[in-house]
């Protein structure tokens, strides 16, 4: 499978549907995996418990991939964020809204795996639309 393709069913297969048995099939077991929310883990077992913390407080949560770049055992990809504030996340109470966000992933592959990975986003934005009061 290329690169590319690994990138795809990254997001795909772990975060959008999200099931976290593909870990192995696309992740490689020492991986070294810093997320857009500042969270940093290593290997199988911390990075589900991200996957998990994620999409327990943002429902129906969804990497949408807009571009991706390879060059050798390296690519980057761009993508949009989003799902249904419904659990606390980042320190905010669910508000039932929407939210999205904008971000760039920096991986590395060994063995054809996902061996490192630097996500950005932009955090900015996210926490805006979290802190927002609803008029009432």
């Amino acid at each position: 499978m290329s690169h590319h393709d690994q990138v795809r069913r990254f997001y795909d297969q772990i975060w959008n549907i999200p099931d976290l048995e593909a870990i192995p099939l696309v992740v490689h077991p020492d991986l070294t995996f810093r997320g857009s929310l500042g969270t940093e883990c290593r290997g199988h077992r911390e990075f589900a418990d991200y996957v998990r913390s994620v999409s327990g407080s943002l429902s129906s949560y969804r990497c949408d991939v807009q571009h991706v770049i390879v060059e050798g055992d390296s690519a980057a990809a761009r993508m949009t964020f989003s799902g249904q504030h419904t659990g606390v996340f980042l320190g905010h109470a669910p508000t039932g809204r929407a939210v999205s966000w904008s971000g760039a992933a920096f991986f590395r592959f060994e063995d054809d795996l996902v061996r490192d990975l630097w996500v950005l986003g932009d955090l900015q934005a996210l926490l805006a639309q979290l802190a927002v009061e609803v008029a009432g």
